[in-house]
């Protein structure tokens, strides 16, 4: 946490070295924790009748698994699984039972360790925007994902220190081939950055091959890198209460290797949940729950996360939603389960916005309030989310930047002491006088306030004759600064060499296979 006095930029690491022509108003990085106890929004009886609710979904409707081997491991665990189907129906018992083994907090292992998290507790982790097909921007406006346009939102992410992982491809790289993309991707997510690395569970060949380049990138054995989760993956329920084929191969991989997963549902109320926010809720613990008992009973103890990613539709379109009263209540009582649980949660900063405009902040801060509120351990699409998903946003990147920046300033407890109090400066300055100039201002001139990244506090005069610049168009000129001041962190010679030999003998052999 960036306490007063500390300087307002950060050096990641003593590795990023600042060369910007003007100097910009960044907090530091570091692990960020709240001081405040988490906020409750429905009570004990009622998180209870969420609980009983899920249980009972999963005991009389259950959940289908299409992958034969993942209903292999529930049916020897006890689990009731149809015989002809891909039907699974859990014991309430046998899921409190499995799921206590979950670890409540783990390390999140970089390859630069001084970028390593802790998940759990009261720890708040952010992330970039992950998975877009689109990507836009002032200039250029909206485009098809490409890998140019990804290397510089990872440059510019490993440039904002309030950014700390990558979770997912900052926008798809579709110029790439699909059998070798996450190879190219995750090399270049290893190199441009110093971050926990992050893999699509795609099948096992491409799970298995990330975990490949993660153990290369973080110098340690197969063995070391089990007991060291250091690469993330996030499984999505094909809601409603359904896993599919690719990512039930990666839940088993993730778990066996003893690696990171998040279970997400994703369901929008009205669409793929019922259309009352209880019983969305309801249905999303179930998903939750489901996945859960399956890597726990591959691994007892694999790092888990229960990801909240529950929101409404347009009731009159059908469009997704983001950044909705009801999805910030979704988000606190998911906080609440996941608390319940003993878990590491994870929600989202979205919107629903087309353009980095005011709709994308009030609809963002909407969102990331109870995030903040809630201890959310891992806020995911933290910076450059735009359209409902559908584009990263270079502008919306520095915007994002800015709102956390003030979340993370927010966390900062308010020191009461008497030097705190000021008396003597009141004393000093007396009725009808200004405090500008008195020793108690003068002593803390230089970090008595939070100082933006993008705002713009001149009066309007200044404004105007400065270029009357909006906060888009500012946003436009720091994310083209901290490119251009970009420097790729230190990789050390001999880890880029066997990583780029694995990558370039696994492109060579095919890549991956679509069924694989």
């Amino acid at each position: 946490m960036p306490r007063s006095g500390e300087p307002k930029r950060g050096i990641r690491s003593g590795q990023r070295k600042a060369r910007q022509s003007a100097p910009l108003n960044q907090i530091p990085r570091g692990q960020y924790r709240s001081p405040y106890a988490p906020f409750k929004i429905i009570s004990d009886d009622e998180l209870d009748a969420i609980h009983t609710a899920s249980l009972t979904i999963l005991q009389e409707i259950g959940v289908n698994f299409l992958l034969p081997e993942a209903r292999e491991i529930l049916r020897q665990a006890g689990a009731d699984v149809e015989n002809d189907g891909p039907r699974v129906r859990f014991d309430p018992a046998m899921v409190e039972e499995t799921i206590k083994t979950i670890p409540p907090v783990f390390k999140f292992h970089a390859r630069n360790p001084e970028c390593s998290l802790i998940f759990g507790e009261n720890y708040i982790n952010i992330a970039a925007v992950g998975s877009p097909p689109h990507a836009t921007d002032l200039d250029c406006g909206r485009r098809t994902g490409n890998f140019a346009d990804f290397k510089d939102l990872l440059r510019l992410s490993q440039q904002l220190n309030v950014s700390q992982i990558i979770c997912g491809h900052p926008v798809e790289p579709v110029d790439l081939p699909v059998n070798i993309r996450h190879l190219e991707a995750i090399r270049a997510v290893a190199i441009l950055g110093d971050g926990p690395l992050f893999g699509y569970s795609l099948g096992r060949q491409r799970i298995l091959d990330v975990i490949e380049m993660t153990r290369i990138v973080r110098a340690v054995s197969p063995e070391e890198l089990v007991q060291q989760p250091s690469m993330m993956s996030i499984i999505h329920a094909n809601s409603p209460l359904q896993y599919d084929i690719p990512m039930l191969k990666g839940v088993i991989e993730l778990a066996l290797h003893g690696q990171v997963i998040c279970f997400t549902p994703f369901t929008l109320a009205g669409a793929m949940a019922p259309v009352s926010l209880a019983g969305a809720i309801a249905q999303q613990n179930a998903e939750a729950l489901a996945g859960f008992t399956l890597s726990q009973l591959v691994r007892p103890g694999a790092p888990v996360i229960y990801g909240g990613f529950t929101s409404n539709v347009d009731m009159k379109t059908g469009a997704p939603a983001f950044g909705t009263p009801e999805y910030a209540k979704a988000v606190l009582i998911g906080g609440q389960l996941a608390r319940r649980y003993k878990v590491p949660y994870r929600s989202s900063n979205v919107n629903a916005s087309n353009a980095p405009d005011e709709q994308s902040v009030y609809e963002s801060m909407m969102s990331l309030w109870p995030c903040f509120l809630t201890h959310c351990h891992l806020i995911k699409h933290g910076l450059g989310w735009l359209e409902g998903g559908l584009s990263a946003s270079f502008e919306k990147m520095i915007l994002d930047a800015e709102m956390l920046q003030m979340m993370v300033q927010f966390l900062e407890p308010v020191p009461i002491n008497e030097a705190e109090l000021g008396i003597e400066a009141i004393n000093e300055v007396g009725p009808g006088g200004h405090f500008f100039g008195s020793a108690h201002t003068m002593e803390r001139y230089e970090n008595a306030f939070y100082q933006p990244l993008v705002s713009d506090w001149q009066n309007f005069e200044n404004w105007q004759d400065s270029g009357s610049q909006t906060a888009a168009v500012r946003a436009n000129g720091i994310y083209k600064q901290l490119l251009a001041d970009y420097e790729e962190p230190p990789m050390d010679a001999a880890v880029r060499a066997e990583l780029d030999d694995f990558v370039d003998r696994r492109i060579a052999a095919g890549g991956a296979d679509q069924d694989a």
